[in-house]
């Protein structure tokens, strides 16, 4: 009888130890995050502490967190994960361990043979091998008592959690949806996301259409970000310029979704797309009998955008008349269909777009001084894919997860040969050219496959990059690395100046943070600090 007293007195001191442990631990990691609930942090910066706190109270491989977004989940964070992650968009539908965590009013961790296939398998940061089986646990997120997300964990050991860590979590979730809570009110009052959403919202049902959405964490594509935001909400005609291919009609959305007009429709013309014949109708409509095959009044393209947008897409094709019949309608807001004198008044926003010079194209005579002038009222470039560094990984995520899903693969990932293929080359056709190329790669890779494989890996060999000739007398654009350095006079000369563009490359990959480029060359921060000094590369 003692010695069942001593065992019950032992094993209740333990069980309390371990549970103030527990506890102090749980305290440790929460008071950081208490404190950054008063500090106005980037929403990037402020998730990332949360990841943070939570794998110091919870050591694990991998952690994310994700936004519920209507039928997807996007992750807004992400910590030994592969990049490409946050560009990918997970179908719920698609993801039942995602459903269940879900479905879930707390924390759930799924049993190490679970046959239920795992979002994540495959994407582990530094991992080769097909990741299968491991430790998996999530905890939804509710923020005003409404589901908001998820909050997921993954170890590589498949006994790495504990059931009695299910109580740190959930209480670690309550404060993660209180930091989430903090951040979007944050946002609110600084951008009016609730207001945008709104007319999102509306204009998504006016146009039938579904919001694509705009992948990016680069400089470049942020300061693209906080322009569309800035001249969306006025009236003023917006140039779109920039490269074929870099997505110049999703920014025409973009802005026509921040502005005040976004409950009305976007309407888009391509004039390449037509001859110059019925371009004029297909703008300004016309009336029956107007010419051959007119059988009836139509209206054009004005008339439907009637208080909201007209995107011209390719506006550098327009011939100097339509050009002139054009600029009427933008100075007066009146036109008349094509065989008729009645005049029709319109009010329309036009974002027009081309990737012409349309200076050089007035200063050689083939385009309107006036007409020029009055689409450039707020000129906005698009930067090309070559300019915005790893937005190429994120990009490459959204479209792997796209092609994940109609293929019906389980994962779909890229090896690290192929990121830094992807890393390497110059993108002539930008963001279009990579989407056909991860559709194309796919497709041929598991054809190549003799049994349909789980997950799916591409290679550099795979994605089969054309190699690009560069010439040595003009200097490689940011990011790009040819394959042999320039020969000097010496063997000396001619490696330190390959070793130049490849510190200049990486540094031009990583928005010029010196720790992201160290690491991706393989260095110490320090080291690579002192051969950048020797090398004549300014910081």
């Amino acid at each position: 009888m003692d010695n069942q007293r001593r065992i019950v007195a032992s094993t209740t001191s333990s069980l309390f130890d371990y549970t103030t442990m527990t506890a102090k631990s749980l305290l440790t990691a929460l008071l950081p995050l208490v404190s950054d609930l008063s500090r106005e942090l980037p929403e990037g910066e402020r998730y990332r502490r949360l990841l943070e706190a939570m794998r110091a109270l919870l050591p694990c491989d991998a952690a994310a967190l994700l936004r519920l977004d209507g039928e997807w989940l996007v992750p807004l964070a992400v910590d030994g994960l592969s990049t490409d992650t946050l560009g990918r968009r997970f179908k719920v539908s698609e993801h039942p361990r995602f459903a269940v965590l879900l479905a879930g009013s707390g924390p759930t961790r799924f049993a190490a043979d679970s046959d239920l296939p795992d979002p994540y398998d495959g994407l582990v940061d530094g991992l080769d091998d097909h990741l299968e089986v491991h430790d998996c646990l999530g905890c939804p997120l509710f923020v005003d008592e409404k589901l908001w997300g998820l909050i997921t964990l993954d170890a590589l050991d498949p006994e790495r959690f504990e059931p009695i860590e299910l109580d740190a979590l959930q209480a670690f979730a309550s404060l993660a949806a209180a930091t989430v809570n903090a951040a979007e009110r944050i946002e609110r009052l600084a951008l009016r996301v609730e207001d945008e959403h709104q007319r999102a919202e509306v204009y998504r049902q006016a146009s039938g259409q579904q919001q694509r959405e705009m992948i990016g964490q680069s400089k470049a594509h942020k300061r693209l970000v906080e322009e569309i935001a800035l001249v969306g909400g006025s009236d003023l005609t917006v140039l779109i310029t920039g490269e074929t291919g870099v997505g110049k009609e999703l920014v025409a959305q973009a802005i026509h979704a921040a502005s005040p007009r976004a409950d009305k429709p976007i309407i888009s013309l391509n004039c390449a797309a037509l001859p110059d014949t019925l371009v004029e109708s297909e703008l300004f409509g016309h009336v029956r009998g107007a010419f051959t095959g007119a059988t009836s009044d139509r209206r054009g393209k004005f008339e439907l955008a009637n208080g909201g947008t007209l995107f011209l897409d390719e506006v550098g094709e327009l011939s100097l008349t339509v050009q002139a019949k054009l600029l009427r309608v933008l100075q007066s807001g009146q036109l008349q269909r094509l065989g008729s004198d009645k005049e029709h008044q319109v009010d329309v926003r036009l974002i027009a777009a081309t990737n012409r010079d349309l200076a050089e194209e007035v200063r050689s005579g083939r385009y309107r001084a006036d007409f020029y002038h009055r689409l450039s009222v707020y000129p906005l470039r698009v930067p090309a894919l070559r300019d915005r560094g790893r937005d190429v990984l994120l990009l490459s995520g959204f479209f792997l997860e796209q092609n994940r899903s109609r293929m019906g693969l389980n994962s779909l990932r890229l090896s690290s040969d192929a990121q830094e293929a992807l890393l390497a080359y110059t993108w002539p056709g930008n963001v279009r050219e990579l989407e056909h190329l991860i559709g194309r790669s796919a497709l041929k890779a598991l054809g190549n496959c003799k049994v349909r494989p789980k997950i799916l890996s591409l290679s550099a060999a795979d994605l089969d990059l054309p190699r690009e000739v560069v010439d040595n007398s003009v200097e490689a654009p940011a990011g790009a690395v040819s394959e042999m350095p320039l020969i000097s006079a010496d063997l000396r000369s001619a490696t330190e100046q390959y070793q130049r563009r490849l510190i200049s490359a990486a540094l031009a990959r990583n928005q010029d943070n010196w720790a992201s480029a160290a690491r991706e060359l393989g260095l110490d921060r320090a080291n690579l600090g002192r051969m950048a000094k020797r090398l004549g590369i300014k910081g």
